[in-house]
């Protein structure tokens, strides 16, 4: 639990009743979210202790009586709201996702729901071209599923070198460090038909109406904490942009993304394999968090794991 900026502690706790519609899971990993840095950091307004963690993975050890799926022994990844970093967390049944021969450190479907359901809402087509703002962990997911959408081309944009090497990687058309380049210079001055936000960053705001066309989508996967962010409105007015907040509260659409994302890691359309490149044991968990927030070269997305 944190139980103050920049301090976890470990509790330990009886294992947690299982209602009649829940299953018990055994955590195999726990992603730790952009999100979640502000509480870490004590920058927002937080009660604590605080019981973090929603990005989980792990396998069904009991179940409730109205709970006949996923039965004992089934490997899921589920969608919980806190709690998430611990031995045991208990979770709806009807929000876990059989992760079949995923391996559980990448079966980590709320983020890729989150991903899914972005995508899906901007309606990307075959032959759009598509700007990626943002080549983190949720701009990976984005470009991923971006990809399997046929568009003519696929530009990222970023600060940090090894993260634009991975998205060349990746398959992006182009690639753009807007600390030397101009990225409106490079989609050029039809705009694009898409721009994915992802950093939550009025840095990225300032810039994504200079490179969407007119009427084109931008989407908002960013999530944006801190002070307001600005917007030039009257130009997005005048663009006449479809703007797209990509977060997403109600369940049925949360659960159609696991839905969603788990049949494309099942079927190997999407690995996460090379997207987790870093993991810590539970007594380490503040590193993980100071490792998310100060992002070291290579980093993509920090797990907690249980053996």
């Amino acid at each position: 639990m944190l139980s103050a900026p920049g301090r976890f502690e470990i509790a330990d706790v009886p294992i947690p009743d299982v209602a009649p519609d829940e299953v018990l899971l055994r955590v195999a990993a726990c992603g730790v979210c952009t999100s979640e840095l502000a509480a870490f950091a004590g920058t927002e307004p937080t009660d604590y202790p605080r019981h973090l963690g929603h990005e989980v993975s792990g396998t069904v050890v009991a179940a409730g009586p109205d709970a006949p799926a996923p039965v004992v022994g089934t490997p899921v990844g589920a969608w919980v709201t806190s709690h998430g970093f611990a031995e045991y967390v208990t979770a709806k049944a009807a929000h876990c996702r059989p992760a079949g021969e995923v391996p559980l450190e990448q079966a980590l479907t709320e983020p890729l729901a989150c991903a899914v359901n972005a995508v899906e809402e901007a309606d990307v087509r075959l032959g759009d071209d598509v700007v990626l703002i943002g080549a983190g962990f949720m701009g990976n997911l984005v470009q991923a599923l971006v990809g399997l959408r046929g568009v003519r081309r696929l530009i990222v944009a970023d600060t940090r070198p090894d993260a634009l090497e991975r998205a060349r990687a990746m398959g992006a058309t182009d690639v753009v460090d807007v600390r030397t380049a101009s990225l409106p210079e490079v989609v050029g001055p039809d705009g694009a038909d898409v721009t994915f936000e992802c950093t939550g960053s009025q840095a990225a705001l300032d810039v994504v109406g200079a490179v969407t066309r007119m009427s084109g989508r931008i989407v908002l996967v960013g999530f944006h904490q801190g002070e307001p962010r600005r917007i030039p409105l009257g130009h997005w007015n005048w663009m006449a942009f479809d703007i797209v907040n990509a977060h997403y509260r109600d369940l049925a659409v949360i659960m159609r993304g696991m839905d969603v994302g788990m049949r494309l890691l099942r079927s190997g359309l999407i690995s996460l394999e090379p997207l987790v490149t870093h993991r810590f044991p539970l007594d380490r968990i503040a590193e993980a968090f100071r490792t998310a927030r100060d992002k070291p070269p290579g980093f993509v997305e920090a797990t907690v794991t249980f053996g």
